[in-house]
């Protein structure tokens, strides 16, 4: 990529979408971003970016779609001029739905390359995830730059719709991870184990995962705040189940897990952050009380 594409757009300011206009704007980048909600447009221009109206994104060089779904990610596609621009999904979405996407884009001149994220939003305003590139690898090299500032590390796992593929499958492994250590927890301490202590004990042990130094803490004194909201991580883990579904594979584990998250959403507790998943797990009662 020349030198010359420095102006990126941003539809979607939340938790992901902001932490993208920081790493950019670190890098020297022009960002103008949209959402509408008007606090995150303020906490935008507080950054040193520029909020603007969604028709105004697609003046930038480089456009990324920060947005919550696939049918969102289709909305952004539709509202698209007839120039030749650069998307990239950073959004969890439909992987079985990007190809048409892609070729809805193309209509209007944009090419669509998927970059969906495997970490935080907080790791991600440091640099530190895993970017599942997917597309036209010719466009990919073009937008190298912009990749290499928005994270240390990324790969391109092959044609359209296997950037989200291939996010799904390491989002199971990494819920299912987060359930494990919150009922570990809740078990521990239903044990009277002090769940700091617990949590160091753990870690000091064959049970020892990345998941621990990510979410124990935030589980072990029952804060919250939210780096990755249980209400999207519902939202990925039915995309997880139905998609298994529609290829004759069950997925247990993947159903209890969603059972969870349900409760949770059902008691308001949707946009806490993902390691809230303790919450429901430590209102469970046994079988037949």
């Amino acid at each position: 990529m020349t030198d010359t594409l420095q102006t990126i757009g941003i539809f979607g300011l939340g938790l992901i979408g902001s932490a993208v206009a920081r790493r950019l704007i670190g890098a020297g980048h022009i960002v103008h971003g949209f959402d509408p909600d008007p606090a995150r447009s303020v906490a935008l221009e507080n950054l040193g970016g520029k909020p603007c109206s969604a028709t105004q994104v697609w003046d930038a060089d480089v456009i990324f779609s920060c947005v919550f779904d696939t049918d969102q990610l289709a909305a952004v596609i539709e509202m698209a001029p007839n120039a030749e621009k650069v998307l990239v999904s950073v959004s969890t979405c439909d992987p079985d739905q990007m190809r048409g996407l892609a070729d809805a884009a193309a209509k209007r001149g944009v090419v669509l390359i998927e970059a969906p994220i495997s970490g935080t939003s907080r790791a991600l305003s440091n640099g530190d995830v895993l970017l599942l590139v997917a597309g036209d690898e010719g466009t990919v090299e073009q937008i190298a730059p912009i990749l290499a500032a928005m994270s240390r590390q990324y790969m391109h796992v092959g044609a359209i719709g296997n950037g989200n593929r291939a996010k799904l499958a390491i989002n199971l492994v990494l819920g299912l991870n987060r359930a494990a250590l919150a009922e570990g927890l809740v078990y521990a301490e239903a044990l009277g184990l002090a769940p700091n202590d617990f949590l160091d004990i753990a870690k000091a042990s064959a049970a020892q995962s990345a998941v621990m130094n990510t979410k124990g803490q935030m589980m072990a004194q029952r804060e919250f705040a939210a780096q990755g909201r249980i209400a999207q991580s519902a939202k990925d883990f039915t995309l997880i189940r139905d998609g298994a579904a529609a290829i004759g594979q069950g997925l247990p584990f993947t159903e209890t897990y969603l059972a969870m998250m349900h409760d949770a959403i059902e008691k308001g507790e949707g946009d806490l952050d993902n390691s809230a998943v303790l919450l429901p797990i430590a209102r469970t009662r046994p079988k037949g009380d």
